[in-house]
């Protein structure tokens, strides 16, 4: 395992993750698409916290565990991100956890208290890198956290026998991300995929089905939108130039750069935005942009006008995903609560919930009986079609995120 050291964030960096809480996938809510993210005074106040020396680096905390309390502590601790459960009509109950509770006659302490990963990592960074419990046996964080806990060795590996619907039913396109092969620290809870939706009363008549239709149609000047994320941004360029986000060189990240910086020199891109560009989409300010899916989802559902589509060179997924800390002190109950999530009407019930892209194979029968229209979409439930255009964006070292975003930043006037 990689030893700890004290992140130390460029200038870049820090602008990323400021934009991100503001208005980008931190700021996103899991059900009302503008509702702003709780923590974001608070994340800003832990980016201080990621550059602070004061923590000391961990020493051999690569799998450290506690005993394991599960047979007589019919417990778990979760911690996930807000909006991300399913809630019955009262607003007090989460169906699925009590179903669960219900069965095992385990309880699940249920918390909303990840409103970002950069905040959340300021929570629980002392205690990991002391070798020390947090008070969780499971959490859920974005793909490239999970890498970072995962190489710190922060994170305990799991044991496949207490998973055998997950082993079984995880889908073929979440199976193999670079930080985590095989799955043997994490599963993934939701899918986030990045997509072109467009305006078509905007469009006027023209074509959008790649991102070079975008860039290069004179028509929609002024009327493109790109997201603030980087990874998103630059992911679904180096798709359409032909190159693997998974494997590129720093070479193929400036040629994207070029191809984005000449674009805005020329107008085509009206902004770079968040998730604020919905209300643009769908007064058809924008004719076109690179959007979320789960936006995309809710967004059909109200505006006729607006659609999506997914370019011939593929899209952009990342996943939220499951972990279970060091010194976690039901590891064997945390372990059944992610193999439930991995039973076809559990999963369900949380996909007609949240709509984002459900990892489960087996699911689309037990959600059709839900909602039919979520069961046909491909937004929530990806045909083979679909998840075969899947991309991840590949693992970044520090000294290439820091210089990646800089020039970003530059790109994006941030």
């Amino acid at each position: 395992m990689e030893q700890y050291e004290p992140d130390r964030l460029s200038p870049a960096q820090v602008a990323a993750m400021r934009r991100s809480l503001r208005n980008g996938r931190a700021a996103l809510s899991r059900r009302s698409l503008l509702r702003a993210g709780t923590g974001g005074a608070l994340a800003v106040g832990a980016l201080g916290t990621l550059s602070a020396c004061g923590i000391p680096a961990a020493k051999n905390t690569a799998g450290v565990s506690s005993e394991d309390h599960s047979a007589k502590e019919k417990e778990i601790a979760f911690s996930n991100w807000t909006e991300y459960m399913d809630v019955d009509d009262s607003g007090k109950h989460h169906p699925s956890l009590d179903a669960f509770t219900q069965r095992t006659g385990i309880k699940v302490k249920y918390t909303e208290d990840i409103n970002d990963n950069v905040e959340f990592f300021g929570k629980i960074k002392p205690q990991l890198a002391a070798g020390q419990a947090t008070g969780r046996d499971l959490i859920c964080v974005t793909d490239w956290l999970a890498a970072r806990l995962i190489r710190f060795g922060w994170v305990q590996k799991l044991d496949p026998s207490n998973l055998p619907h997950a082993f079984t039913n995880l889908s073929e396109q979440f199976r193999t991300p670079d930080w985590d092969p095989g799955r043997a620290y994490s599963y993934p809870w939701q899918g986030i995929s990045t997509v072109i939706a467009y305006n078509k009363k905007a469009l006027d008549g023209e074509e959008v089905k790649s991102v070079s239709d975008m860039l290069d149609n004179p028509k929609l000047k002024g009327r493109i939108g790109f997201l603030s994320e980087m990874r998103d941004s630059i992911g679904m360029t180096l798709l359409d130039m032909g190159k693997d986000p998974a494997k590129f060189s720093d070479d193929d990240y400036d040629a994207a750069i070029a191809r984005l910086q000449k674009a805005v020199d020329q107008g085509q891109i009206r902004r770079f935005t968040g998730n604020d560009y919905t209300s643009d989409l769908t007064k058809g300010d924008l004719a076109a942009c690179i959007a979320w899916a789960g936006d995309v989802v809710q967004l059909k559902a109200d505006t006729p006008d607006v659609d999506f589509v997914i370019p011939d060179s593929g899209y952009m997924t990342s996943t939220d995903n499951l972990l279970i800390p060091n010194k976690a002190r039901h590891k064997t109950n945390a372990e059944r609560l992610i193999d439930y999530y991995y039973e076809p009407k559990p999963a369900a019930e949380l996909a007609a919930y949240i709509n984002y892209v459900c990892p489960v194979d087996g699911v689309k029968a037990e959600l059709a009986k839900i909602d039919e229209d979520a069961a046909n979409n491909p937004l929530i439930i990806p045909d083979a079609a679909m998840a075969a255009k899947s991309h991840a964006f590949r693992s970044l070292s520090q000294k290439e995120e820091t210089a990646y975003e800089e020039k970003f930043a530059k790109l994006t006037g941030a």
